[in-house]
């Protein structure tokens, strides 16, 4: 029997795992692969306090060495789904099932992906999925940004501060962003746009990206266009599928919780990137990460 159990070890849950143990509790932390989830696919950090720079997996491990001070149990597993029995939770994995007074779901979201020749191989070769996190690296340079909703628009705007220029490509011939978001990408100077079109092939040489290759949907033409940066932003999707049964997320999967990081499930909480918010950074990770791992210990204290 657990305190609290874990799912996904990224900044959020290994926050919350330092939390709970310093509070004296039975922490496992149930992870399908190395602690740090997104974090590792992150080559450059530059906006985390305390760190001029620091690569991923770096941070990665900074933030799992005192969990093995506090002796949290790392447990490999893939959580097929979580059962809420009162005052006992029990976690389901491909293999055995594990029981927890509290359970707290940080197992964060994936970037939607073009699936094109190219955008595996250039991942972090000049293909991104986070303007925030990689724009200052991409100074001065042409750069591409694939969608048309409120997130790549902002990205696009966001991204011209560096760049040299910023065109968003398309695959109607209007964006779908709000109206005001729309009005500052058209006044923007630095923003051009390619209408009707679909990125179908990412190209580059041994280092990183050099373009992409561009199918208009209406005509069918092709075309060749050089790009020093690609960053793509169709959408993400939570990884949540193991509570959907618990009714604790809104249509598209988002977990919703309150400020304290409590789901509508008592003893369920969910932090980091798998919550519904707006903005999806280390830094956010971490704090979330902390209230609900000092929330778990009062839970405790309360019901048991």
């Amino acid at each position: 029997m657990y305190d609290t159990l874990i799912i996904g070890s990224g900044p959020a849950g290994m926050t919350a795992a330092l939390y709970a143990a310093r509070s004296n509790l039975k922490v496992g932390i149930i992870e399908q692969g190395a602690p740090g989830g997104q974090m590792n696919n992150t080559s450059e950090i530059e906006n985390y306090p305390g760190y001029e720079h620091i690569s991923g997996p770096e941070l990665s491990m900074k933030m799992y060495e005192p969990l093995e001070k506090f002796n949290v149990e790392h447990i490999y597993g893939i959580v097929q789904s979580i059962e809420n029995e009162g005052l006992i939770k029990r976690v389901v994995t491909e293999d055995e099932t594990f029981e927890a007074k509290t359970v707290i779901l940080a197992t964060g979201a994936k970037y939607r992906l073009l699936d094109v020749p190219g955008e595996e191989e250039y991942t972090s070769r000049g293909v991104s999925y986070c303007a925030v996190c990689d724009g200052a690296f991409f100074r001065n340079q042409d750069l591409l940004v694939v969608g048309g909703g409120d997130s790549a628009v902002e990205e696009a705007i966001y991204l011209t501060q560096f760049a040299k220029s910023v065109t968003i490509i398309h695959r109607r011939d209007e964006l779908r962003a709000q109206k005001i978001l729309q009005d500052r990408a058209f006044a923007n100077e630095k923003i051009k746009f390619i209408w009707d079109s679909v990125v179908k092939e990412i190209k580059g040489g041994d280092v990183k990206v050099s373009g992409v290759t561009v199918e208009n949907v209406k005509t069918g033409e092709i075309s060749g266009h050089e790009f020093g940066g690609i960053f793509i932003y169709v959408g993400m999707n939570p990884v949540s599928n193991m509570v959907t049964g618990l009714g604790i997320t809104d249509e598209a999967g988002w977990i919703l919780t309150n400020n304290k990081m409590e789901t509508s499930q008592s003893g369920i909480y969910a932090i980091g990137d798998v919550r519904q918010k707006d903005l999806r950074q280390i830094a956010t990770a971490v704090g979330e990460g902390a209230i609900a791992g000092q929330g778990v210990y009062h839970y405790i204290t309360e019901h048991f």
